[in-house]
């Protein structure tokens, strides 16, 4: 970005020395805009990459337009190419361009756009492209993304410039009617309109095959970057706790989707209003149309220029007025979408203690309660949107007779023809289009502003979640010096601070099988999951055996949506084990009654029973060898007899394992080697102490 900086400030100091020695005051208009997009691009380094991208296209065409009507000007460029040589015009608009970039940067909802947008133009991950006659390549997938986006944003220049010839077109062919020239007609029907509507045509198509392209890899990368973190270092599950972020699945798929193709959207079509904004204005500013102070002689230069532009200020700010409750109700009007829809789901979750227990009418009225929250944010939408939407189309509507008004008296009084009255309607609509583009798209911008604040705070609350794992006021998880597992000096609290677990010293490895007991809210499960490595609230030590692998059993476990064979492998690949293992394991958990289904794909948290399920999570353990296995009540829906046989084999089939277990059956006691007991303080809290310890077997 500097050295294009100093190719641009070079150029600008040529463009003022050379409007100097003629005298063109366009050319030195170039040299002062282009100082001042040399400045900007200089300090673009401190921009985030996706604002970097649009400077950078913006300075190299300002080089390549201010350089080409430069030779123009010094008679250098070529005769027969003279009709499309570049205005110094042309030049001076992308250089504002550029500084608009540069002055953007520094809202901070620009900000937070880019800062959620760039990663992907950074990414160094490769990809596959079909470069369609050239044959596939593979190419970072960040450097395909700026060659979309900069190609999409030329394609647009391009139909703004198409546009712009366009309106020539106007002007000529009603001239021609109103001269009832024939030739004239004919030619500019057929080789002015037919050749520029049909590149037109074209470069839509080719515009929508690249957004198409931009728009779903962009979504797969934001997609797979929003899951990496959410599920990165139990991040998600602390989410969960502290309740910090509602509903991440809509944030993930819809909110990424929403945001990703509203900021294609808005700044391409930003971009587009802008160009098509200072073309046709040049053109309002330069057309033969003078307007007179009544009664006097005085003459209001770019007048249709000057009304077109207050008209659509005033329009867009009382827009703004109107519609500026539009973003809370967007936002809420989301979140209670998407809390209906999460009810739902946990209905078709439980359906089977739901129908057990016959809850429809409760769940029934749940859903109502949800519903009718929709229903009462809709309709402060719909009345909102009303009122909006009555001011815009009364004010689309007048458009169409305003230029009219303007120039009848001029018309009439013959001071131009029907083809200058035309392109003048033509360019004040494109002007006033440019200029309404707030208006026209406040209630889109409503929903788009809601998308971003809904991500940040998503960004927000898994920084936090990974936050709550590291620094002094956390549990710390580090190597044992011997082969047990060690807490110590450790206050384990709920997320709202509150202590509920205190540890001075406990020692799991005095046995090899070791059971847990106390009151239920004692925090045995807490203490599990802080020597599992997900409970982040509190402070204190873990000390885990140095390469042992440590795995918890839940009391409801986790089975994923596909085949058996991968609820059975989780969270390991489905292909990690063989059919032996598996089957195997199967039946020393009592499941050899589904050997036949392990590649049938199902529900199965809903096919299974809760006994069903819990044998699966011990078969897990026994395919998976772990050094220690903790088992939170993860048998207790199963009778004593089955529960004591699991346990005999976990002894058999993995005597190498240390077990440490909770639960509240008096029978687990004759199954364990040491007793840990949550024993009561007076604040409150529960401290385990090895209460008893059993001869170890041999």
């Amino acid at each position: 970005m500097r050295k294009l900086s100093f190719a641009v400030a070079l150029l600008a100091v040529v463009a003022l020395v050379t409007g100097q020695q003629s005298g063109n005051a366009g050319t030195i208009g170039m040299g002062v805009v282009g100082a001042l997009l040399a400045a900007a691009l200089y300090r673009s380094t401190e921009i985030a990459f996706f604002l970097k991208i649009f400077s950078g296209i913006f300075g190299t065409e300002f080089v390549v337009f201010g350089g080409g009507a430069l030779l123009a000007q010094a008679g250098l460029w070529p005769k027969d190419w003279m009709a499309v040589a570049p205005p110094t015009s042309l030049a001076t608009t992308v250089a504002v361009f550029g500084i608009l970039i540069y002055a953007i940067s520094f809202a901070p909802v620009v900000q937070r756009i880019a800062r959620i947008s760039s990663p992907y133009f950074l990414s160094d991950v490769s990809t596959e492209a079909n470069l369609w006659l050239l044959g596939r390549y593979r190419v970072r997938l960040g450097r395909l993304a700026v060659a979309l986006i900069v190609f999409l944003v030329v394609l647009n220049q391009a139909q703004v410039g198409i546009a712009l010839r366009l309106n020539f077109f106007y002007r000529d062919f009603y001239n021609a009617l109103q001269n009832y020239d024939v030739q004239a007609f004919w030619y500019q029907l057929i080789w002015v309109f037919g050749v520029w509507a049909t590149i037109s045509v074209i470069s839509n198509l080719v515009e929508i095959v690249g957004q198409s392209v931009l728009l779903i890899r962009w979504r797969e990368y934001m997609a797979a970057d929003y899951n990496s973190r959410w599920l990165s270092s139990g991040a998600h599950y602390r989410m969960s706790l502290a309740g910090t972020a509602d509903n991440p699945d809509q944030r993930i798929a819809e909110d990424t989707r929403a945001f990703l193709n509203q900021t294609y959207a808005f700044s391409l079509t930003l971009l587009t209003q802008v160009s098509t904004l200072v073309s046709f204005s040049i053109i309002l500013w330069s057309l033969p149309v003078t307007i007179k102070v009544p009664g006097t002689d005085i003459i209001i230069p770019g007048f249709i220029f000057w009304a077109t532009f207050l008209y659509a200020a005033l329009a867009t700010w009382i827009t703004h007025l109107i519609g500026r409750h539009l973003i809370p109700l967007e936002f809420e009007q989301e979140r209670r979408e998407a809390d209906f829809r999460f009810s739902m789901a946990r209905l078709r979750e439980y359906s089977e203690q739901i129908a057990s227990m016959r809850g429809e009418k409760a769940e029934l009225q749940h859903l109502g309660q949800r519903f009718r929250a929709i229903v009462a944010n809709f309709f402060e939408l719909v009345w909102r949107k009303l009122k909006i939407t009555s001011f815009t189309l009364s004010y689309n509507q007048a458009n169409v007779v305003i230029p009219f008004l303007l120039l009848a008296p001029g018309y009439f009084a013959k001071e131009f023809q029907l083809g200058t009255l035309t392109q003048t309607s033509s360019a004040f609509g494109r002007v006033e289009s440019a200029l309404s583009f707030i208006i026209n798209s406040y209630q889109s911008i409503a929903s788009y502003l809601a998308s971003i604040n809904r991500l940040t705070s998503f960004e927000t609350a898994i920084a936090q979640a990974q936050a709550a794992g590291v620094g002094d006021k956390t549990i710390h998880r580090e190597r044992a010096p011997d082969r047990n597992v060690h807490v110590g000096g450790a206050v384990l609290t709920l997320p709202n601070g509150a202590p509920i677990v205190r540890v001075d010293s406990l020692d799991l490895g005095q046995a090899r099988r070791t059971l847990v007991v106390g009151p239920s809210g004692s925090g045995k499960s807490t203490l599990f999951r802080a020597i599992a490595g997900i409970w982040p609230f509190g402070e204190g030590r873990v000390g885990i055996p140095a390469d042992a692998e440590v795995m918890l059993l839940p009391q409801r476990p986790y089975l994923p949506q596909g085949t058996l064979r991968a609820a059975m492998a989780y969270p390991a690949e489905a292909d990690a084990y063989d059919d032996a293992a598996i089957r195997a394991a199967m039946e020393k958990v009592k499941l050899g009654h589904l050997q036949d289904r392990l590649d049938e794909i199902d529900l199965w948290g809903q096919r299974l029973s809760g006994g069903e399920q819990q044998r699966l999570a011990v078969a897990r353990a026994l395919l998976a060898k772990p050094d220690w296995l903790f088992l939170d009540e993860a048998t207790a829906s199963l009778d004593e007899k089955l529960e004591g046989e699991l346990y005999a084999t976990i002894d058999t089939a993995l005597p190498q394992t240390r077990v440490v277990s909770i639960g509240h059956r008096s029978t687990l006691r004759e199954m364990h080697d040491a007793v840990v007991t949550m024993e009561p303080n007076p604040d409150g809290t529960y401290t385990p102490r090895m209460t008893a310890k059993l001869p170890a077997e041999a």
